[in-house]
């Protein structure tokens, strides 16, 4: 089998598309584009700069992808998007390209749902199974674990991290990191809970889900100093792999503070 290309579409001699690759009406495929087996694009569809596209990705009209980054300092430098394999990306999406102070590679994992008017930002790594809902927004150098979701209109501040398995609500302003599997919400977001919808649909055992609420309320007592809970949280729970996650995430110091609850636990 050959890639199905319709005659309104414009695709580069350059570009790289594997077998039974569909593009419909009027996209415009550029010379640096390489498309994986299986991925269709409806319609309107612009690739643009050094993008790679996996296996069974659905791209909708209108989504934009590989474009340059949105940062005043970008000067044409040979930089990439990587996007893996059956994400769902709809109307209107658009994703970028990195800059060489980044890294120079804008990752977005596999099985993804962007749906419209989600934006991924330079530089950003986005894992698996990630959702951004209508308009969700995600700065530059943001990294985004495995099953996040990101609600309606929501923003994440460049920087800033979101652990696996974290909830965002929407019109969330997301400007300091938030732990894996927690719940944030509000402008400016803070911490509500951990995201138990989330942990009880991926078939995360009672248990488990038990002694991840115990440790969380453990850790952010009001009691003693941060430090000290911590510890004490190591201590008691250090065979539970999930609260050990979120130490980690919380240890590895990055540039941005992390997002704290707003009232008591």
């Amino acid at each position: 089998m050959s890639a199905n290309i319709h005659p309104t579409a414009l695709v580069a001699p350059g570009a790289v598309l594997a077998d039974d690759v569909s593009v419909g009406p009027y996209c415009v495929i550029g010379e640096h584009t390489v498309i994986g087996p299986g991925t269709r694009l409806f319609s309107h569809v612009v690739i643009e700069g050094r993008c790679e596209i996996g296996a069974g990705n659905s791209i909708y009209p209108f989504a934009m992808l590989g474009g340059p980054p949105q940062h005043t300092a970008y000067k044409g430098e040979d930089t990439r998007l990587v996007i893996g394999d059956n994400n769902i990306i709809r109307e209107h999406a658009t994703m970028n390209i990195g800059t060489a102070a980044g890294g120079g590679v804008t990752y977005v994992g596999s099985d993804g749902f962007y749906m419209i008017e989600s934006h991924v930002g330079h530089d950003c790594k986005v894992g698996d199974n990630v959702i951004l809902t209508k308009q969700a927004t995600l700065g530059g150098h943001c990294q985004i674990g495995d099953f996040v979701i990101v609600g309606g209109l929501a923003a994440v501040h460049q920087y800033t991290r979101v652990g696996r398995h974290a909830m965002i609500g929407g019109l969330a302003a997301v400007v300091k990191d938030v732990i894996p599997y927690g719940s944030v919400w509000g402008n400016h977001a803070h911490l509500e809970g951990l995201n138990l919808v989330g942990l009880k649909r991926r078939g995360f055992s009672r248990e488990t889900i038990n002694t991840m609420r115990a440790a969380y309320r453990l850790l952010f007592a009001d009691e003693g100093t941060f430090q000290e809970r911590l510890d004490d949280t190591v201590e008691t729970y250090s065979d539970c792999a999930e609260v050990m996650e979120i130490i980690d995430f919380i240890r590895a110091e990055a540039g941005r503070p992390l997002c704290l609850p707003e009232r008591e636990v």
